[in-house]
């Protein structure tokens, strides 16, 4: 299985910091078209995202349950799926003690998308990390997988390394859709 994994806010879903309220949530402009033409090309679509609001306190791990649900429903209505949502609910300086450590699934590290992997049988060297910061294409690379930078302004340290280069960068995901298609067209 052919996987994209897509970051959350500012990637799949407009950014709004730290928001749980499901009403608030709605794709980004070109979502449903973008994820539209991956489908036709048997990608499954996982959302994998830092929630360091849930350590910080801001926001309750329970509130997940219903973004996840919001999302589904956003899918739902472009005639797609979601087939994992996956977060990581972690910050070593967070002020909720269950979630106020070091972990291996915070991104930039691969935690999330390895477990996504083991648990849906993916092919993680046939797959893509889809974000809006290096810190998601840096745990893309650090899994294996392809990576492409959606470039709108997020980005704010442009700390470069081995693992913080993109595969791609595009501007938006309707973009980033056509480049993993073409990337994926020249690869054959």
């Amino acid at each position: 299985m052919r996987a994209i994994f897509l970051d959350k806010d500012g990637t799949l879903v407009d950014d709004v910091p730290y928001n749980a309220e499901p009403r608030r949530i709605t794709l980004c402009s070109g979502a449903g078209a973008a994820l539209r033409l991956l489908a036709r090309r048997d990608y499954r679509f996982f959302i994998v995202s830092n929630q360091d609001g849930i350590a910080h306190g801001l926001i309750g791990e329970d509130a997940m349950g219903r973004v996840e649900r919001r999302l589904a429903d956003l899918l739902f209505r472009e005639q797609l799926s979601l087939d994992g949502f996956y977060y990581c609910p972690h910050h070593p300086d967070g002020k909720v003690a269950p979630y106020a450590l070091s972990c291996t699934c915070r991104k930039p590290l691969p935690g999330m998308l390895q477990r996504a992997a083991r648990e849906h049988g993916i092919d993680l060297a046939a797959s893509w990390m889809v974000g809006d910061i290096l810190h998601d294409v840096e745990a893309g690379n650090r899994a294996g997988c392809r990576t492409l930078l959606i470039d709108k302004g997020n980005e704010t340290e442009w700390q470069l390394g081995p693992h913080r280069v993109p595969t791609r960068i595009a501007g938006d995901l309707y973009a980033a859709a056509v480049a993993i298609v073409r990337h994926d067209e020249e690869r054959r």
